[in-house]
């Protein structure tokens, strides 16, 4: 149990405050709609992104960062920890920090400050004790969450999905989303109700 206390699971259970995340991205078809919901809400959150796709959309990435919301590290190329030796996984992880930083670097003359870069989430939840350990003393935080909404489950419904967000989501939640093409149909459908639902509550969606 100590291993697992050093990953972030959720935030206070005394604040009205709820993260949202978003692994898997930038996506052209998906993450322009992400932050056009957010933004009609005023909410920030965090995208957990992958390093090519970022190389791919770069401006996408841009407006993320412009918009105010935290960006983290989700490998490169989306490994599994479990299925990849140490020193593939940390390279892979290097790979995906370093597309972040020279992407970043090209933006300079814009106006904006990036938000928390030195979050990582491991693709599929899986990492191993040596890589989180290793992670850790280069000043990674690692962030899981404790409400998956699986809209990248082809076999649930999308009312699935947005009861699994209404039904588990308290004070303090992490809540998983994917900003990808799989997960698409059920994000579309679930996230702009769960803004609603929670911004009626004075519920603050806040970035990590």
């Amino acid at each position: 149990m100590r291993f697992f206390s050093n990953y972030t699971w959720r935030f206070s259970l005394n604040k009205k405050e709820i993260y949202l995340t978003f692994d898997d991205g930038p996506t052209p078809e998906i993450t322009n709609f992400v932050l056009d919901q957010l933004q009609k809400h005023s909410a920030k959150a965090t995208f957990f992104c992958i390093g090519k796709n970022i190389k791919t959309h770069p401006e996408i990435f841009h407006q993320i960062i412009s918009d105010g919301h935290s960006v983290g590290n989700h490998t490169n190329n989306h490994l599994n920890g479990w299925k990849n030796n140490n020193a593939t996984f940390l390279e892979n992880t290097l790979e995906c920090e370093n597309v972040i930083s020279s992407t970043v670097e090209n933006f300079r003359n814009s106006k904006f400050k990036i938000q928390n870069s030195k979050l990582f989430r491991p693709p599929y939840g899986k990492i191993k004790k040596r890589q989180a350990k290793e992670l850790r003393k280069n000043n990674y935080k690692i962030i899981m969450w404790s409400v998956l909404s699986a809209d990248f489950d082809t076999t649930i419904s999308k009312e699935k999905c947005l009861d699994n967000v209404l039904k588990n989501t308290k004070n303090g939640s992490i809540i998983v989303f994917h900003d990808s093409i799989k997960a698409a149909e059920k994000l579309r459908f679930t996230l702009p109700k769960v803004l609603e639902y929670y911004a009626k509550k004075g519920v603050v969606f806040k970035a990590i």
